[in-house]
């Protein structure tokens, strides 16, 4: 799989994940929380397909 791949993936699943974590204390999908955790999610997510991909 090619590095972009991976990064792209990570950012596809950290920023899913990340919005529905406000889900688990019974927030809104379209609230602030989860609008910032799907940014955070995204970013973590780049940096885990980076890190991967250097592994590689």
């Amino acid at each position: 799989m090619q590095s972009r791949s991976l990064v792209w993936l990570g950012l596809a699943v950290g920023s899913t994940v990340g919005g529905f974590i406000p889900e688990l204390w019974g927030g809104n999908l379209l609230s602030f929380s989860s609008i910032v955790l799907t940014a955070v999610g995204g970013i973590a997510g780049i940096w885990v397909g980076y890190k991967i991909t250097q592994n590689y």
